[in-house]
């Protein structure tokens, strides 16, 4: 009986301990809550009030393909998949055999078409001296016969000889008429020109320009440096105009493709700045950029088979809009980016004064290569020496 009383007593005595611990448990849970509240309040209106994020982006960049401008057989391969190539470098050889001998074929025809033009305008002054001659023959026929038009009047001569003369002066006619014909035939064929200018030099000059420039093509260059991607072209393929051989990718130019909800977009401008990470090399490493232009359609609406929604059973599906993100290069040579990794992008909203829409025009190129220009000035060097070959005239345009 004493032993059950002291039990009694003790669970008494430790009711209001367990109570106490109860409420210090509480109040350590609750002022946890409102710090936990407290901070998230000012991270939400002092950060994720002003930004917006998504995981749904990818690097992108220019995939530029390499083809063949005329049709040949692959006799050599420079490189290979994965190596770096400068602008200008010869990426694929063609055998240029049947270019050199077309090539020669138009060097001979241009030097036979000046030939042939000197003898049009060296005709056109035959032309001209034989209606000279053929004009005074028929003037000093006219002369003769008047002469003996006198003559046979007072009988000096007889009639038959008068119908001689008569006769002289319609066959010299004829011939003045002829001679006329002639000149202007042969100045047809060389009015208005000079022999740089004239139709048949040019269309000769045109063909050797054109043959040059395929025997050229032969060797085809890197428009961009870059790292070669996709090569398919082999040894000995016969390739057309067209042929896909291999993509070059211009690392050093790529960017990132973020697809934003559309109810991420309301604050988002051109121009803002973005954080982004990536998952090849994780949160240590940042990349920079910012906002280059906004989407002007979500992604369905500009696919092969865009949706259509006129139906009773309609689901609403969160859209999402593209933004094209350009990155700073900060960072990019110790740790280059390849096309189609994932990123994570970060906007910072908070500066909304940029424009939702680009307002300026685009007047020059974003992209341009200087790799074929002044690939004629060979070949007008070689215009030139086969007209002054040719001709011996200083002072000839090859243009």
């Amino acid at each position: 009986m004493q032993t059950s009383e002291k039990i009694t007593a003790s669970a008494m005595g430790n009711e209001p301990v367990k109570k106490g611990k109860r409420k210090t448990s509480f109040l350590i849970l609750f002022m946890a809550l409102v710090v936990i509240g407290t901070a998230w309040f000012f991270y939400y209106e002092v950060y994720a009030k002003y930004s917006e994020e998504t995981n749904d982006a990818y690097v992108n960049g220019d995939l530029v393909v390499i083809s063949p401008q005329i049709s040949g057989t692959v006799s050599k391969v420079v490189v290979d998949q994965g190596d770096y190539v400068k602008k200008g470098q010869v990426l694929v050889s063609l055998d240029s055999n049947d270019t050199q001998i077309a090539l020669q074929a138009a060097e001979a025809k241009l030097a036979n078409s000046v030939r042939e033009v000197r003898s049009l305008y060296a005709t056109a002054g035959n032309a001209k001296a034989s209606l000279e001659a053929t004009k005074v023959e028929y003037n000093q026929a006219i002369s003769d016969y008047e002469r003996r038009q006198k003559l046979a009047k007072s009988g000096a001569i007889s009639q038959e000889n008068l119908n001689h003369y008569q006769d002289l002066v319609e066959t010299t006619k004829s011939q003045y008429l002829a001679s006329q014909q002639a000149l202007k035939m042969a100045i047809s064929l060389v009015d208005n020109t000079v022999l740089e200018t004239h139709p048949a030099i040019k269309s000769a000059v045109a063909n050797l320009r054109q043959t040059y420039l395929n025997n050229l093509r032969a060797d085809i260059v890197a428009p961009i440096s870059g790292y070669v991607a996709k090569r398919a072209v082999q040894l000995g393929s016969q390739v057309q105009p067209g042929t896909q051989m291999m993509v070059i990718v211009p690392l050093h130019q790529v960017w990132v493709d973020a697809n934003f909800k559309e109810s991420q977009m309301r604050d988002m401008r051109i121009g803002q700045l973005v954080t982004l990470t990536s998952d090849l090399y994780g949160e240590d490493v940042e990349y920079k950029g910012e906002i280059e232009s906004l989407g002007i359609g979500t992604g369905s609406a500009f696919s092969l088979l865009p949706a259509q929604n006129a139906s009773g059973n309609w689901i609403k599906i969160v859209q999402r809009l593209p933004v094209k993100i350009r990155l700073y290069k900060d960072n990019q040579a110790q740790y280059p980016l390849r096309i189609g990794l994932s990123m994570l992008a970060k906007v910072d909203i908070k500066d909304t004064s940029g424009p939702l829409l680009s307002k300026s025009v685009q007047l020059e190129a974003r992209f341009d290569t200087d790799v074929y220009e002044n690939t004629l000035q060979e070949v007008n060097h070689l215009v030139t020496q086969i007209l002054h070959e040719n001709v011996g005239i200083n002072n000839i345009n090859p243009e």
